[in-house]
C-alpha cells in the first residue's frame, strides 16, 4: 500500500478504534494521521459533549450484495461495475458480490465478472472495491430454499475449486445437514474459506456440529433456517447459543426488531448485511433476482407468492435503523464496518486509523450521507 502525494482533510467528530476525536483526518489513498481532542462520550445532541460537527465513520463493508441500480450480480458483464457504483453512493466502500443459486454454467458467467472486477478498481470509477465473492448456494437445501431458485446441489471439494479458480471466494453458504457437507465445511475451513450456515432445515446438533467443525458464521440469522423453538431451539438456536459471528438483514422487514435485539444481546459480533437485489436505488416495479422475477412495493421485495426475495437496503439506511434502535453510533459503526471487517480479516479496513485505506464517511447531524471517500477517493453522490 502507497499513499498518493495528494492530501485532503475532513473536519468534524472522527470514530476511531480508541473513541471520538472532535479534530481533522488527513488522507491520501490510506490514511495518515488524525488530530484534535478526545471526546468522553459520544458527541450526540442532548449529551453534555455535543457539537455541531459532522460524524466521520469508516466506509461500510456488506458481505451480502445481490443487485443495485437495476442490475443483478448473475447478469455478469458490467453489472457488478453499476452495483457497486450505487452502494458507494449509500456509503459502502468494499463488499462481496453474492450469487444466487443456479447451474453451473451460469454461476461461471457470474464468477469470471466478478473476478475481473476484484482484482482492479480504476481511478475515477466511483465504485466500492469488489473484496471477493459470496458463493450463496447452490450448496443449500432444496427444503429451505427461500428466494433462491431450485438448483441446490450436493457440494463437493472439486467443484468448488473449480468454482473458485474465476474469483476469489471469500465466503461460502452451506447447509450442513446435506450428506457430506459437514466434512466439506472442515476441509474449507482448513483451506482459508469462510463458511457460512444458511439456506438449511438443520437442527440445533447440526449447527452445533457444523460450529465444531470450523463454521465461523450464519447467513442472514433467522431467515431461511429452522427457527428457535424452547424444546427445539433449531438453527436459529445454535446461532444465539453458540456463535460469534452472524450476518442480519436490518430493514425492519425481515427480522422483527425485538429478535434483533435479542440476537445483539446474544452474538457478541453480529453484524449488518443488505441482501439487496437490482430494486435498491431503484423505483417500484418488477426486477430480477437469479433466474427470477422479483417485485418491488412499500420498501419489500417479494416473489409471485409473496416470499420475502432480497432487499432494497442500503447501508446508509441500516445505519440510521440501528441508531433509531437505540444504539449508540459506535455500535451501529462497529455492526456496519469493523465486525464484518475482522470477519474477513481484513485489518486495513472497516477502522479510521493511520495506514488503513481511506474510506472515509461523513454524515451530517441527522445521519444524513454528505460526502464519501473510497480508498481517498470523493464519490459523487448526485445521484444517491
Amino acid at each position: 500500500m502507497s499513499s498518493t502525494s495528494s492530501i485532503t482533510q475532513v473536519r468534524g467528530n472522527v470514530l476511531t478504534p480508541h473513541g471520538w476525536i472532535n479534530g481533522a483526518i488527513n488522507f491520501g489513498d490510506l490514511i495518515c494521521n488524525i488530530d484534535g481532542h478526545a471526546l468522553d462520550h459520544e458527541p450526540v445532541d442532548g449529551s453534555p459533549y455535543a457539537n455541531d460537527g459532522d460524524y466521520i465513520l469508516p466506509g461500510f463493508i456488506d458481505l451480502h450484495v445481490h443487485g443495485g441500480g437495476g442490475k443483478d450480480i448473475m447478469e455478469g458483464g458490467d453489472a457488478v461495475d453499476v452495483i457497486a457504483r450505487l452502494h458507494a453512493r449509500h456509503g459502502t466502500t468494499s463488499l462481496l458480490a453474492t450469487t444466487m443459486t443456479a447451474p453451473l454454467e451460469e454461476l461461471e458467467v457470474a464468477l469470471k465478472a466478478i473476478g475481473s472486477a476484484s482484482r482492479k478498481r480504476e481511478p475515477g470509477s466511483g465504485r466500492a472495491r469488489i473484496l471477493g465473492v459470496h458463493l450463496e448456494g447452490p450448496y443449500i437445501n432444496p427444503g429451505k430454499l427461500g428466494a433462491q431458485p431450485d438448483f441446490a446441489v450436493e457440494a463437493t471439494l472439486e467443484q468448488v475449486d473449480w468454482l473458485a479458480s474465476f474469483a476469489p471466494i471469500k465466503l461460502i453458504t452451506i447447509a450442513p445437514e446435506i450428506d457430506g457437507h459437514l466434512e466439506l465445511v472442515r476441509t474449507l475451513t482448513t483451506a482459508g474459506m469462510l463458511v457460512q450456515i444458511g439456506h438449511t432445515l438443520g437442527t440445533y446438533d447440526d449447527g452445533v456440529a457444523a460450529l465444531k467443525n470450523g463454521a465461523a458464521g450464519f447467513t442472514h440469522l433467522f431467515n431461511a433456517m429452522s427457527g428457535f423453538h424452547h424444546r427445539e431451539p433449531g438453527m436459529a438456536g445454535a446461532a444465539m447459543a453458540h456463535a460469534e459471528y452472524a450476518e442480519l438483514i436490518p430493514d425492519m422487514l425481515h427480522v422483527h426488531p425485538g429478535a434483533i435485539r435479542a440476537a445483539l444481546r446474544a452474538i457478541p459480533r453480529l453484524y449488518c448485511v443488505t441482501d439487496s437485489t437490482a430494486a435498491a436505488g431503484m423505483p417500484d416495479g418488477d426486477y430480477t433476482l437469479g433466474r427470477q422475477v422479483v417485485h418491488k412495493c412499500a420498501g419489500g421485495v417479494r416473489l409471485a407468492d409473496g416470499t420475502l426475495a432480497g432487499s432494497t437496503l442500503t447501508m446508509d439506511q441500516a445505519l440510521r435503523n440501528l441508531i433509531a434502535m437505540g444504539l449508540d453510533v459506535s455500535e451501529a459503526s462497529l455492526r456496519t464496518s469493523t465486525y464484518p471487517a475482522d470477519y474477513l480479516g481484513v485489518k486495513e479496513r472497516g477502522r479510521l486509523k493511520p495506514g488503513c485505506f481511506a474510506d472515509i464517511l461523513v454524515f451530517d447531524r441527522q445521519f444524513k450521507l454528505k460526502e464519501v471517500y473510497v480508498e481517498g477517493e470523493k464519490i459523487d453522490l448526485a445521484h444517491a
